[in-house]
Protein backbone atom coordinates (compact mmCIF):
# COMPACT_ATOMS: atom_id res chain seq x y z
CA UNK A 1 0.00 0.00 0.00
CA UNK A 2 3.19 1.95 0.78
CA UNK A 3 4.16 1.85 -2.87
CA UNK A 4 0.88 3.21 -4.15
CA UNK A 5 1.29 6.64 -5.14
CA UNK A 6 -0.57 9.78 -6.77
CA UNK A 7 2.39 9.48 -9.28
CA UNK A 8 2.00 5.96 -9.91
CA UNK A 9 -1.77 6.04 -10.02
CA UNK A 10 -1.61 8.89 -12.75
CA UNK A 11 1.29 6.07 -14.97
CA UNK A 12 -1.71 3.77 -13.97
CA UNK A 13 -4.52 6.04 -15.67
CA UNK A 14 -2.17 6.81 -18.61
CA UNK A 15 -2.02 3.19 -19.24
CA UNK A 16 -5.38 2.15 -19.21
CA UNK A 17 -6.17 5.21 -21.70
CA UNK A 18 -3.82 3.77 -23.99
CA UNK A 19 -5.56 0.06 -24.16
CA UNK A 20 -8.83 2.11 -24.93
CA UNK A 21 -10.71 2.04 -21.79
CA UNK A 22 -13.47 4.80 -21.26
CA UNK A 23 -13.21 7.70 -18.25
CA UNK A 24 -15.96 6.12 -16.62
CA UNK A 25 -14.04 2.42 -16.48
CA UNK A 26 -11.31 4.02 -15.28
CA UNK A 27 -13.04 5.84 -12.53
CA UNK A 28 -15.02 2.94 -11.45
CA UNK A 29 -11.63 1.53 -10.49
CA UNK A 30 -10.37 4.32 -9.26
CA UNK A 31 -12.86 4.83 -6.93
CA UNK A 32 -12.75 0.92 -5.88
CA UNK A 33 -9.00 2.01 -5.00
CA UNK A 34 -10.43 5.11 -2.89
CA UNK A 35 -12.86 2.21 -1.17
CA UNK A 36 -10.05 0.54 0.22
CA UNK A 37 -7.80 2.89 1.07
CA UNK A 38 -10.35 4.79 3.08
CA UNK A 39 -11.38 0.88 4.84
CA UNK A 40 -7.90 0.63 5.73
CA UNK A 41 -7.54 4.15 7.56
CA UNK A 42 -10.89 3.21 9.20
CA UNK A 43 -9.43 0.00 11.03
CA UNK A 44 -8.09 -0.32 14.59
CA UNK A 45 -5.38 -0.34 14.49
CA UNK A 46 -5.19 1.61 10.99
CA UNK A 47 -3.55 -0.43 8.07
CA UNK A 48 -3.22 2.79 6.15
CA UNK A 49 -1.09 5.64 7.41
CA UNK A 50 -1.75 8.05 4.58
CA UNK A 51 -4.12 8.34 1.60
CA UNK A 52 -2.90 9.19 -1.49
CA UNK A 53 -4.58 11.77 -3.74
CA UNK A 54 -6.58 10.08 -6.21
CA UNK A 55 -7.40 12.12 -9.19
CA UNK A 56 -10.70 11.63 -10.89
CA UNK A 57 -10.85 11.64 -15.14
CA UNK A 58 -13.98 13.75 -16.31
CA UNK A 59 -16.46 11.83 -18.07
CA UNK A 60 -18.63 13.46 -20.99
CA UNK A 61 -19.59 9.54 -22.30
CA UNK A 62 -23.05 9.51 -19.86
CA UNK A 63 -25.93 8.02 -22.43
CA UNK A 64 -29.22 10.13 -23.29
CA UNK A 65 -30.75 7.59 -24.65
CA UNK A 66 -34.63 7.31 -24.70
CA UNK A 67 -37.65 5.84 -26.52
CA UNK A 68 -40.12 7.70 -27.60
CA UNK A 69 -43.71 6.28 -27.58
CA UNK A 70 -43.68 4.69 -31.12
CA UNK A 71 -40.42 3.49 -31.40
CA UNK A 72 -41.32 1.53 -27.55
CA UNK A 73 -44.65 0.59 -29.65
CA UNK A 74 -42.76 -0.92 -32.27
CA UNK A 75 -40.01 -2.37 -29.95
CA UNK A 76 -42.54 -4.25 -27.99
CA UNK A 77 -44.45 -5.80 -30.57
CA UNK A 78 -41.25 -7.18 -32.68
CA UNK A 79 -40.04 -8.69 -29.37
CA UNK A 80 -40.65 -12.66 -27.99
CA UNK A 81 -43.56 -12.97 -26.49
CA UNK A 82 -41.49 -13.68 -23.04
CA UNK A 83 -40.20 -10.06 -23.83
CA UNK A 84 -43.10 -8.08 -24.12
CA UNK A 85 -44.15 -8.21 -20.40
CA UNK A 86 -40.50 -7.43 -19.63
CA UNK A 87 -40.53 -4.63 -22.13
CA UNK A 88 -43.71 -3.28 -20.64
CA UNK A 89 -42.70 -3.22 -17.28
CA UNK A 90 -39.67 -1.46 -17.81
CA UNK A 91 -41.05 1.44 -20.02
CA UNK A 92 -43.81 1.92 -17.18
CA UNK A 93 -41.52 1.79 -14.34
CA UNK A 94 -37.76 2.67 -14.82
CA UNK A 95 -36.60 -0.22 -12.73
CA UNK A 96 -33.43 -1.57 -12.83
CA UNK A 97 -32.95 -4.85 -15.11
CA UNK A 98 -32.09 -6.59 -12.12
CA UNK A 99 -35.03 -5.82 -9.61
CA UNK A 100 -37.10 -6.72 -12.58
CA UNK A 101 -35.88 -9.83 -13.27
CA UNK A 102 -35.89 -11.25 -10.09
CA UNK A 103 -39.10 -10.04 -9.44
CA UNK A 104 -41.46 -13.11 -7.83
CA UNK A 105 -45.38 -13.30 -6.98
CA UNK A 106 -44.96 -13.07 -3.81
CA UNK A 107 -44.30 -9.47 -4.19
CA UNK A 108 -47.57 -9.15 -6.33
CA UNK A 109 -51.06 -7.88 -4.80
CA UNK A 110 -53.21 -8.64 -8.32
CA UNK A 111 -56.69 -7.58 -6.34
CA UNK A 112 -54.64 -3.95 -5.31
CA UNK A 113 -52.30 -3.46 -8.76
CA UNK A 114 -49.58 -3.13 -6.04
CA UNK A 115 -46.30 -4.63 -6.43
CA UNK A 116 -43.65 -4.22 -3.42
CA UNK A 117 -39.98 -4.62 -2.89
CA UNK A 118 -38.98 -4.82 0.86
CA UNK A 119 -35.98 -3.16 2.20
CA UNK A 120 -32.51 -4.60 1.25
CA UNK A 121 -34.06 -6.05 -2.36
CA UNK A 122 -33.25 -3.05 -4.30
CA UNK A 123 -29.88 -1.35 -5.26
CA UNK A 124 -30.67 1.33 -2.44
CA UNK A 125 -31.30 -0.78 0.09
CA UNK A 126 -34.63 1.18 0.12
CA UNK A 127 -38.27 -0.86 0.43
CA UNK A 128 -40.78 0.32 -2.67
CA UNK A 129 -44.15 0.37 -3.69
CA UNK A 130 -45.43 0.49 -7.18
CA UNK A 131 -49.33 1.24 -7.97
CA UNK A 132 -49.39 -0.25 -11.53
CA UNK A 133 -51.50 2.22 -14.10
CA UNK A 134 -54.18 -0.11 -16.25
CA UNK A 135 -51.59 -1.22 -19.16
CA UNK A 136 -49.08 -2.59 -16.68
CA UNK A 137 -51.86 -4.06 -14.34
CA UNK A 138 -53.72 -6.37 -17.45
CA UNK A 139 -49.93 -7.46 -18.78
CA UNK A 140 -49.13 -8.82 -15.14
CA UNK A 141 -52.43 -10.31 -14.44
CA UNK A 142 -52.56 -11.98 -17.84
CA UNK A 143 -49.09 -12.93 -17.42
CA UNK A 144 -50.43 -14.58 -13.83
CA UNK A 145 -53.18 -16.64 -15.48
CA UNK A 146 -50.28 -18.32 -17.08
CA UNK A 147 -48.01 -18.83 -14.96
CA UNK A 148 -45.66 -21.55 -14.29
CA UNK A 149 -46.53 -23.94 -11.91
CA UNK A 150 -43.11 -23.70 -9.20
CA UNK A 151 -41.59 -21.17 -11.36
CA UNK A 152 -41.81 -17.83 -8.77
CA UNK A 153 -40.48 -15.19 -10.83
CA UNK A 154 -43.23 -12.94 -12.91
CA UNK A 155 -40.93 -12.52 -16.13
CA UNK A 156 -39.30 -15.88 -17.03
CA UNK A 157 -38.64 -18.18 -20.18
CA UNK A 158 -40.50 -21.18 -20.22
CA UNK A 159 -40.64 -21.71 -16.29
CA UNK A 160 -36.80 -20.81 -15.75
CA UNK A 161 -35.18 -17.37 -14.82
CA UNK A 162 -34.39 -15.23 -17.56
CA UNK A 163 -30.79 -14.48 -17.53
CA UNK A 164 -28.95 -12.92 -20.98
CA UNK A 165 -31.37 -11.54 -23.69
CA UNK A 166 -28.74 -9.33 -25.22
CA UNK A 167 -28.68 -11.74 -28.66
CA UNK A 168 -32.17 -10.81 -29.22
CA UNK A 169 -32.57 -7.54 -27.88
CA UNK A 170 -29.80 -6.49 -30.45
CA UNK A 171 -31.37 -8.24 -33.19
CA UNK A 172 -34.57 -6.69 -32.40
CA UNK A 173 -33.39 -3.21 -32.03
CA UNK A 174 -31.49 -3.64 -35.34
CA UNK A 175 -34.39 -4.63 -37.14
CA UNK A 176 -36.44 -2.16 -35.71
CA UNK A 177 -33.95 1.00 -36.64
CA UNK A 178 -32.99 1.53 -33.28
CA UNK A 179 -29.48 -0.04 -33.00
CA UNK A 180 -27.47 0.90 -30.03
CA UNK A 181 -30.34 1.38 -27.84
CA UNK A 182 -30.18 -0.57 -24.95
CA UNK A 183 -32.36 -2.13 -22.48
CA UNK A 184 -31.73 0.52 -19.68
CA UNK A 185 -33.15 3.51 -21.74
CA UNK A 186 -36.06 2.58 -20.35
CA UNK A 187 -34.89 3.98 -17.10
CA UNK A 188 -34.40 7.30 -18.65
CA UNK A 189 -37.83 6.49 -20.49
CA UNK A 190 -39.80 6.29 -17.67
CA UNK A 191 -38.27 8.80 -15.47
CA UNK A 192 -39.35 11.46 -18.43
CA UNK A 193 -42.54 10.15 -19.21
CA UNK A 194 -43.45 10.60 -15.36
CA UNK A 195 -41.85 14.22 -15.49
CA UNK A 196 -43.78 15.25 -18.34
CA UNK A 197 -47.22 13.73 -17.33
CA UNK A 198 -47.03 16.03 -14.37
CA UNK A 199 -45.92 13.53 -11.70
CA UNK A 200 -44.13 15.31 -8.87
CA UNK A 201 -40.54 14.46 -9.51
CA UNK A 202 -39.83 13.20 -5.92
CA UNK A 203 -42.58 11.00 -6.18
CA UNK A 204 -40.86 10.16 -9.49
CA UNK A 205 -37.76 9.04 -7.93
CA UNK A 206 -39.77 6.98 -5.40
CA UNK A 207 -41.16 5.14 -8.25
CA UNK A 208 -37.99 4.61 -10.29
CA UNK A 209 -35.47 4.06 -7.01
CA UNK A 210 -33.81 7.14 -7.28
CA UNK A 211 -31.96 8.01 -4.24
CA UNK A 212 -30.29 11.17 -5.05
CA UNK A 213 -31.27 13.75 -7.04
CA UNK A 214 -28.33 14.23 -8.81
CA UNK A 215 -28.38 11.06 -10.55
CA UNK A 216 -32.35 11.38 -11.02
CA UNK A 217 -31.44 14.68 -12.87
CA UNK A 218 -29.22 13.31 -15.21
CA UNK A 219 -32.07 10.41 -16.35
CA UNK A 220 -34.35 13.21 -16.74
CA UNK A 221 -33.36 13.79 -20.34
CA UNK A 222 -34.75 16.68 -22.37
CA UNK A 223 -35.54 15.78 -25.81
CA UNK A 224 -36.30 18.09 -28.91
CA UNK A 225 -39.99 17.82 -28.14
CA UNK A 226 -39.79 18.96 -24.94
CA UNK A 227 -38.45 22.66 -26.79
CA UNK A 228 -40.51 22.70 -29.14
CA UNK A 229 -43.02 22.88 -26.53
CA UNK A 230 -41.49 25.74 -24.93
CA UNK A 231 -41.74 27.68 -27.71
CA UNK A 232 -45.44 26.78 -28.25
CA UNK A 233 -46.22 27.52 -24.72
CA UNK A 234 -44.25 30.79 -25.11
CA UNK A 235 -46.30 32.07 -27.80
CA UNK A 236 -49.35 31.17 -27.08
CA UNK A 237 -48.95 33.05 -23.81
CA UNK A 238 -47.32 35.98 -25.69
CA UNK A 239 -50.63 36.09 -27.79
CA UNK A 240 -52.64 36.18 -25.03
CA UNK A 241 -51.12 39.01 -23.75
CA UNK A 242 -50.96 41.26 -26.99
CA UNK A 243 -54.89 40.45 -27.00
CA UNK A 244 -55.22 41.70 -23.09
CA UNK A 245 -53.21 44.89 -24.42
CA UNK A 246 -55.34 45.25 -27.19
CA UNK A 247 -58.94 45.07 -25.06
CA UNK A 248 -57.48 47.45 -22.85
CA UNK A 249 -56.74 49.91 -25.29
CA UNK A 250 -60.11 49.87 -27.09
CA UNK A 251 -62.11 48.93 -24.71
CA UNK A 252 -64.92 51.02 -25.47
CA UNK A 253 -64.71 50.34 -29.17
CA UNK A 254 -65.92 46.36 -28.19
CA UNK A 255 -69.21 45.04 -28.19
CA UNK A 256 -70.73 44.37 -24.62
CA UNK A 257 -71.00 40.61 -25.40
CA UNK A 258 -67.39 40.77 -26.33
CA UNK A 259 -66.09 42.46 -23.37
CA UNK A 260 -68.22 40.13 -21.07
CA UNK A 261 -66.32 37.54 -22.74
CA UNK A 262 -62.67 38.73 -21.96
CA UNK A 263 -63.57 40.21 -18.84
CA UNK A 264 -64.09 36.67 -17.51
CA UNK A 265 -61.65 35.13 -18.93
CA UNK A 266 -58.98 37.59 -18.56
Amino acid sequence: MTQITTANIKTYIEGRMERGFSNASINRELSALKRIFHLGARCTPPKVGQIPYIPMLRESNVRKGFFEHEQYVALKNAMSDYLKPLVTFACHTGWRIGETLGLTWDKVDLKQGIVRLDPGETKNNEARTLYMDEELWREIRTLHSRRRLGCPYVFHREGEPIRDFRDAWDTVCENAGLKGMLFHDFRRTAIRNMVRAGVAERVAMKVSGHKTRSVFDRYNIVSDEDLREVARKQQTYLESQILVTDFEANRDSWSSSDRVILDENF
